[in-house]
């Protein structure tokens, strides 16, 4: 799965604070006196999910204005988030999202499917980075030009917004799939864990869009049709040793 959302920025008016703490420019408008014209915000969603895409958002955001009450997309509502996702898009210079879908985070693992959906997104954007602000201590972009921020979602505005954006992408797009494949919920659990998916599973089996090498398929039953966990070269040897102690 390639670049599933993109766009570049233009004039709004801005929203308004839906929090007390709010992320800040602080990093961004350090490098901008240093002379990074495009700072690039990046932040992922989807890596605990069983079913679904991974997605990483990227985000470069204007020096001269601004849109309030962006927030690390975890501590906004569902429909807080769906109000600010228009505003936001319309509020960067350029955003993208970069989706590794399940049948590459099966194939490659989490680590190098975070990889491909991070450079997809920032290939997206159509600008070459100066910097790039990666949310955690853990370098997914691996361009050279990254400073990692620990909280950087709930402190750096840039990421902030990518989190927004890249969480709106990723909800909108699991809601759709409900229909799909009724049963499981994923308008309301986007393909993460919890008790009705759980049960869903053990009753229906993995879907289309089900994570296949995950460790909670050890635990449906193999009596449902496809319900065998998959395994990649590496893990395989692990349960080899792991069954023969």
């Amino acid at each position: 799965m390639a670049i599933v959302a993109r766009g570049a920025g233009r004039p709004l008016r801005s929203a308004r604070p839906a929090r007390a703490v709010a992320p800040t420019l602080r990093v961004e408008r350090d490098l901008w006196a240093a002379g990074h014209e495009v700072v690039v915000g990046v932040d992922e969603v989807g890596r605990g999910s069983w079913a679904g895409p991974l997605m990483v958002g990227a985000a470069v955001l204007p020096p001269d204005r601004r849109v309030y009450g962006v927030r690390d997309s975890k501590m906004l509502s569902e429909a807080e988030r769906e109000r600010l996702f228009d505003r936001v898009a319309s509020w960067c210079r350029a955003w993208a999202v970069g989706a590794a879908s399940q049948e590459e985070c099966d194939r490659l693992g989490m680590a190098d499917a975070q990889r491909l959906a991070a450079r997809r997104a920032v290939e997206g954007l159509g600008l070459s980075p100066d910097q790039v602000l990666v949310d955690g201590n853990w370098d997914f972009v691996g361009m050279g030009c990254t400073r990692r921020i620990v909280k950087g979602d709930a402190t750096c505005l840039s990421i902030s917004a990518a989190s927004i954006l890249a969480k709106v992408t990723r909800d909108r797009l699991m809601r759709g799939e409900a229909a799909h494949y009724p049963g499981y919920d994923f308008e309301y659990n986007k393909g993460y864990p919890c008790p009705r998916h759980k049960m869903a599973l053990q009753a229906y089996g993995p879907t289309a869009i089900h994570r296949r090498s995950w460790i909670f398929m050890e635990n449906l039953s193999y009596g449902v049709a496809g319900s065998r966990r998959l395994l990649r070269p590496g893990q395989e040897q692990l349960a080899l040793t792991a069954a023969t102690g």
